[in-house]
């Protein structure tokens, strides 16, 4: 009975926690200490737009990852326990990646809480006077620092840990698709290379079905966050330098990467699935070429020359050429065994079921990205158009 009990009340008591560092201290800081009577350096015009935005992303980030723990667990939640059904390749691939995740994330938040330290310890410091306290000014003070600081860290750190599990979670359907690309290397039958494109595709899905809703609703909140900082700080009578705008600038800095990093694994993820469809492409018709020749008995080109122009180009392309996108011919061993009519069916199958990450329907591909960034670059125009009078 008393296990029950605190099994519920764990969960309880880490709910309530983050509420307090999500929501109440930030409300607490903007309310309280907002020392709208203090000097020029000291005032905060701009936290409210700080605040909110913050908290907004890290709720939703805190949301989302609980449901995905609590509905999926973590093993399942990032595919660990799918990892004994791929090749050695992966797994090893996937490990390096999970330990890489964990240095990703501090390397973006440690500058960003670093940065905000310098400013709240030199701003409780230097307007001790000026800044409203209960009974003694220096235990008031510490206590509100450590609170802020706190909470800030709180929230970036959910926000970037929802995103870079996201970017984890695309590296290894990047790792399995860089395998998958090895079948068209060897003498595989089309059943095996239909059923595993199947099943990649099959993890995809559910990638976009668990993470569509996130995706937008971050993609919603920094827009509008963004443009309520350019609101406020171009309108008639706004002062913005380091003092007043610097924790504005950090919390845009957190947002727009954490965003960035979404819409990055996003796109590449789907590039590498889209590009499967080249390559069944240049695989099928290499084997249509070899086989004419073979038949019809064709005079043999001389190979020379081909073989410098890949050398150079292998040379110029340097690291940016995969299993997936690559510019070398197919060996003949690889298509022996495979007849015209099942080659032509697959490629026909690649063409019309690309895979890829996709929300409610739209697929985040590059063109995706275009859209996006034309969209935002009309709201900015506009916007500017209104606060600072552009035409």
């Amino acid at each position: 009975m008393s296990e029950n009990n605190a099994n519920t009340t764990d969960p309880l008591l880490g709910r309530k926690s983050s509420k307090f560092t999500r929501i109440v201290v930030p409300a607490i800081s903007h309310f309280v200490l907002a020392c709208s009577t203090c000097d020029s350096k000291h005032k905060r015009p701009y936290d409210s737009v700080v605040q909110l935005s913050l908290s907004s992303v890290a709720t939703l980030s805190f949301v989302c990852l609980s449901k995905f723990i609590r509905k999926y667990g973590l093993r399942r939640f990032l595919f660990l326990d799918k990892l004994c059904d791929e090749s050695e390749t992966v797994r090893k691939g996937y490990t390096d990646q999970l330990n890489w995740s964990l240095k990703l994330l501090s390397i973006f938040v440690l500058p960003c809480f670093v940065a905000e330290s310098a400013y709240k310890i030199w701003w409780y410091a230097s307007g001790a006077s000026q800044i409203p306290f209960l009974g003694n000014v220096i235990l008031s003070d510490t206590v509100a620092c450590i609170m802020e600081l706190c909470s800030w860290l709180y929230r970036t750190t959910i926000i970037f840990l929802v995103c870079v599990l996201f970017h984890l979670i695309c590296h290894l359907q990047i790792l399995r698709l860089q395998d998958f690309a090895q079948v068209f290397q060897v003498d595989s039958d089309v059943e095996s290379v239909l059923s595993e494109h199947l099943r990649i595709k099959r993890h995809l899905r559910i990638i976009s079905h668990r993470y569509r809703a996130f995706v937008l609703w971050a993609l919603i909140l920094a827009t509008g966050s963004q443009f309520a900082s350019l609101l406020i700080t171009t309108k008639s009578g706004a002062v913005v330098d380091v003092y007043r705008a610097g924790e504005l600038a950090l919390c845009s800095i957190t947002l727009v990467t954490g965003l960035l990093i979404i819409l990055r694994s996003a796109t590449k993820i789907t590039h590498k699935a889209q590009s499967v469809t080249s390559l069944a492409a240049k695989w099928h018709i290499c084997a249509t070429l070899d086989t004419f020749d073979s038949t019809e008995g064709e005079t043999p080109r001389t190979p020379t020359a081909n073989g410098i122009t890949d050398d150079e180009e292998g040379d110029d392309a340097g690291d940016e050429e995969d299993e997936l996108d690559n510019s070398k011919l197919i060996p003949a061993y690889a298509y022996s065994t495979i007849s015209f009519q099942k080659r032509q069916a697959l490629v026909n199958y690649f063409e019309n079921n690309r895979a890829g990450i996709t929300v409610y329907g739209f697929t985040l591909d590059r063109s995706t990205l275009h859209s996006i960034f034309g969209v935002e670059l009309a709201l900015v125009l506009w916007l500017l158009g209104k606060t600072v009078g552009i035409s």
